[in-house]
């Protein structure tokens, strides 16, 4: 299948993000030669080299494959790739490399969305898993699927990503838009630029199916809609039992199915949703999609258990976004007897500057939060969207720089029947663990 298009082998600059080795993963088991490097070592590196790719750390190993994929965070002063430019390699942009897969199956359903894209997108790959041909790319590891899922090349299956405009190398089958919120504030300058990068997506698939509760993604010309207060396809008769839902999936007013979900949050009704509306479109029968929604266990830090903490349970939420900050406070004060103890790591200097009335709005819900210091990922420091800032402007809220302050802090404040939310999209769930595995008294 890509044996002709990458004939010459793939390298891949960063191979150890989530996307990237998801992608390099795919390439190998069809055949094709793939190497790669990155800075650090991380766990999708030892899931490479398990499947036979050869990963090498730092940048000073020769390439010799044609193609070289590198990710947004490396840019043309990466010695491999200037190396690889003046050799006259094809450089390819991971989101490219997507773009060209993705036009090698008969099918592709994309996800794109500020929020949810990565559960929806695992969500449908546990719908077709076992009833059609897929194979899925998701930008996070789902807990029975990781990032990467081969069954088929009659579909494909994969997170569409608005950062950098990225999605707009994918041309769909079917585009599922789930929302449409201003994020990604180095990228665009106001949410009316967003909504056009948006348009221009869905404007490249052949159906649409849009989050009809949402005003910006309803107004895209669609085939089918979803929601919980409008839309073609809907849930009714909602009942919670510890935060997770079962309902009834209704479609054009007509009852299909019940549906009982094994993840915590009413959010994930949306995102059940969209791959319902999805599975339809795919011509597959509601007791069917029930019964693969039914099995999904959920995404690694995607409000996950990750141990306990002086016999108090920590979950683990790759919220990053003001909206998904609430939710998942919102979920944990839900199911938790006692305090929510939210530890938050904003996520790029410019993203908290330039929402920060919402990133307050959002952590005011929660009592005496702990702000640890901010993961800048590409970005330079900016003091006026630094975790300092966001802590002054949160009266009771302290601020923290190190594991080792941060598990102080958090061995004053728990009690019995407390639960600690650790919210971010950065190294914190890392440090979070590697403390965890340290600390004497686990539950």
């Amino acid at each position: 299948m890509f044996s002709e298009l990458f004939a010459g082998g793939v390298y891949f600059v960063g191979i150890g993000g989530v996307s990237m080795s998801a992608l390099a993963r795919l390439l190998n088991a069809h055949g094709v030669r793939v190497r790669g490097s990155d800075a650090v070592e991380g766990a999708f590196l030892s899931v490479l080299r398990r499947e036979g790719i050869s990963v090498s750390l730092g940048s000073a190993e020769t390439i010799s494959e044609d193609t070289v994929v590198f990710t947004g965070a490396v840019d043309g002063t990466h010695p491999q790739v200037a190396a690889a430019r003046r050799a006259g390699k094809r450089l390819l942009p991971r989101a490219q490399l997507l773009g060209l897969i993705a036009e090698q199956f008969p099918m592709t359903i994309s996800f794109a969305g500020c929020h949810g894209k990565t559960t929806a997108t695992a969500m449908l790959s546990h719908i077709l898993r076992g009833r059609r041909p897929f194979t899925c790319h998701i930008g996070g590891e789902d807990l029975d699927l990781s990032n990467f899922y081969a069954d088929g090349e009659e579909i494909f299956v994969t997170e569409a990503c608005e950062f950098q405009r990225s999605f707009l190398s994918l041309k769909s089958g079917i585009a599922v838009v789930l929302n449409i919120e201003l994020d990604h504030t180095d990228c665009y300058r106001s949410v009316e630029e967003l909504f056009a990068a948006f348009s221009a997506f869905a404007g490249r698939a052949e159906s649409v199916i849009v989050n009809a509760d949402d005003v910006r993604a309803r107004s895209l010309p669609h085939a089918l809609s979803f929601g919980l207060f409008s839309g073609d396809i809907r849930a009714a008769g909602l009942k919670s039992s510890g935060e997770r839902y079962t309902f009834t999936v209704t479609e054009k007013g007509v009852p299909l199915v019940r549906v009982r979900l094994a993840v915590a949050g009413k959010v994930h009704i949306y995102n059940a949703l969209a791959a319902f509306a999805a599975a339809r479109l795919l011509g597959l029968a509601p007791q069917e999609i029930a019964d693969g929604l039914s099995s999904f266990r959920g995404v690694r830090r995607r409000f996950e258990q990750v141990d306990f903490f002086h016999g108090v349970p920590v979950i683990s939420d790759y919220a990053h976004h003001p909206r998904e900050i609430a939710a998942a406070i919102q979920t944990a004060q839900a199911i938790a007897e006692g305090t929510v103890h939210v530890v938050f790591q904003p996520h790029t200097y410019t993203r908290t500057r330039d929402l920060m009335d919402d990133f307050v709005a959002a952590l005011k819900a929660a009592e005496s939060p702990v702000i640890y210091r901010t993961y800048a990922a590409r970005e330079k420091f900016l003091f006026s969207g630094s975790a300092a800032m966001l802590t002054a402007r949160l009266p009771d809220a302290c601020y923290v720089q190190s594991p080792d302050r941060l598990w102080r802090v958090l061995a004053e404040k728990v009690k019995p029947r407390d639960l600690i939310l650790v919210l971010g999209a950065g190294d914190l769930d890392a440090a979070v663990r590697g403390m965890l595995q340290k600390t004497p008294s686990r539950g």
